[in-house]
């Protein structure tokens, strides 16, 4: 048993039932045995790997897709280049170099990186030049904005609500036999807001994840710039809570603290939280980097590669693109100004 899973036992059993996201931000981020906040979950040793991981090619694409946005823009200077959960820092080493070419783009930028894992912050470190971090985005610059936030959605914390007759429950976590349990509750205020539906439909929501959506939007509204948010989801609808521990789907409440809680993001309620701005998406990541070029970019690449290292280069083109893979679950969604030019990659 996890030392995270005493305490929540402890927790449970002298103030009550939880509710999932107060799960879910106990199990990534407490201070001391949370799974977001120790070690390093990326990569094969890890418990998930990102896209920037499978190939440069995602960040090379999104990268100029977000330059193309900054001279659309007018070339605002100075600006925020900003990512959201950067990870290993991959994703911005590969943004950084392939728009080195963008003339004024790297002289007006601040970078910004909202990261709480130290050994995370030092791997970013070794990758990318005198970032500056920050814990959330209330933190970032009063500047034109133009962000990232690759995979970072997902694990945000969010509360599930199903349908009964006559109303809705909230699931709830709570304590039986010494064991964390899922259990129901009636979901009261929340649930008279949400619409009926049939008995046994789930709605999973995420007040954190409408909250940053809200601090972006209201710098895009005033400033300027571009988010672009990579994910997997959809319209919503669904029990999508899961737990990955090795590249492989655990018990959410098992092993709490040691593997990655996600859920899948909720566009169309992320798109409700935002007024001010233009929103575009969600619209299928595989197509997006298609329209970006990512075939005759592959086919470049690959003129340098033979054998394993060819192969390797394949699959990484198809993981990114093919419906199968992560062409069709992950979504592009875009924030810009209401009369800014649609971003590069998206249906015009």
């Amino acid at each position: 048993m996890t030392t995270l899973k005493n305490i929540l036992l402890r927790q449970i059993a002298r103030l009550g039932p939880m509710t999932v996201s107060e799960f879910m931000a106990q199990c990534l981020y407490h201070p001391q045995h949370g799974y977001y906040t120790n070690g390093n979950p990326l990569g094969a040793q890890g418990d998930f790997t990102t896209a920037p991981e499978i190939s440069q090619m995602f960040g090379e694409l999104i990268g100029l897709s977000l330059a193309q946005a900054w001279l659309d823009q007018g070339a605002p200077a100075p600006f925020c280049l900003a990512e959201l959960g950067p990870g290993s820092g991959q994703l911005m080493s590969d943004i950084l170099r392939v728009t080195k070419s963008v003339e004024g783009f790297h002289d007006g930028m601040q970078l910004h990186l909202c990261e709480v894992n130290t050994n995370l912050k030092l791997e970013q470190a070794s990758r990318l030049t005198d970032p500056i971090w920050v814990r959330d985005t209330s933190e970032l610059p009063d500047l034109p904005l133009f962000l990232i936030a690759n995979e970072f959605y997902d694990c945000l914390p969010i509360n599930q609500y199903v349908a009964r007759e006559g109303g809705w429950d909230e699931t709830i976590i709570a304590v039986k036999d010494d064991m964390l349990t899922f259990a129901r509750r009636p979901a009261g205020a929340v649930g008279s807001e949400l619409p009926n539906a049939p008995t046994g439909t789930i709605i999973e929501l995420s007040p954190a994840a409408n909250a940053i959506a809200q601090d972006i939007a209201k710098i895009i509204a005033q400033n300027g710039g571009c988010a672009l948010i990579f994910d997997y989801g959809g319209l919503g609808g669904g029990d999508t809570l899961q737990a990955m521990q090795r590249h492989k789907k655990v018990d959410p409440l098992h092993d709490v603290g040691a593997s990655d809680l996600t859920a899948h993001v909720n566009f169309a309620a992320l798109r409700d939280a935002v007024t001010g701005v233009q929103i575009t998406g969600p619209h299928p990541q595989g197509a997006f980097l298609e329209r970006l070029g990512i075939t005759q970019r592959a086919q470049q690449l690959a003129q340098n590669l033979s054998a394993t290292a060819l192969e390797a280069h394949v699959a990484a083109h198809r993981r990114l693109t093919h419906p199968n893979e992560m062409g069709q679950l992950f979504k592009a969604f875009a924030i810009t100004p209401i009369d800014a030019p649609i971003p590069a990659g998206f249906p015009q």
